[in-house]
């Protein structure tokens, strides 16, 4: 099925709850996390609440990463919403699971941007992108390595 773009719905059980109230942490993991999946960065901006919880959303050209975080329940939920083929967002996923040390990780993939009845794929800005219309054999390897380190629900 071909779509303008992936949504992972990541939820992060059972944190160091120490690390989800620390806003400067947190900035900087969800930057690491938007840079190791070959994100462009284009602006970040977090808050931190009182007395605890810590919301933030990194833009990315791409699109963007967001995170709430519930210090008190030792619970974190990320979104992380690419468009493209040019990074896997489930790069970002995995990395913000082992910086939040989550001993329960789980994502709930959507395609976004379902254009169409027939499965063709989506050109995204390019022209050229609608030219190639074949099965990546390297996402469904990814799909597949991915759903070893996570509880993935389709």
């Amino acid at each position: 099925m071909h779509a303008l773009g992936t949504h992972l719905l990541v939820e992060l059980k059972d944190c160091q709850n120490e690390q989800l109230n620390d806003v400067s942490f947190i900035r900087q993991a969800m930057l690491d996390a938007a840079l190791e999946a070959k994100a462009t960065i284009v602006d970040d901006r977090f808050h931190e609440f009182s007395p605890f919880g810590v919301s933030g959303v990194v833009v990315i050209a791409e699109s963007h990463l967001t995170i709430h975080t519930w210090p008190e329940y030792r619970y974190a939920a990320v979104d992380i919403f690419t468009c493209g083929d040019t990074l896997k967002p489930e790069v970002a996923a995995l990395y913000l699971a082992k910086a939040f040390h989550s001993n329960n990780p789980s994502i709930h993939e959507v395609k976004r941007g379902i254009i169409g009845i027939e499965n063709a794929k989506v050109p995204h800005k390019t022209p050229e992108s609608h030219s190639e219309n074949t099965q990546d054999e390297k996402g469904t390897a990814q799909a597949n390595e991915r759903a070893q380190d996570f509880q993935v629900v389709y």
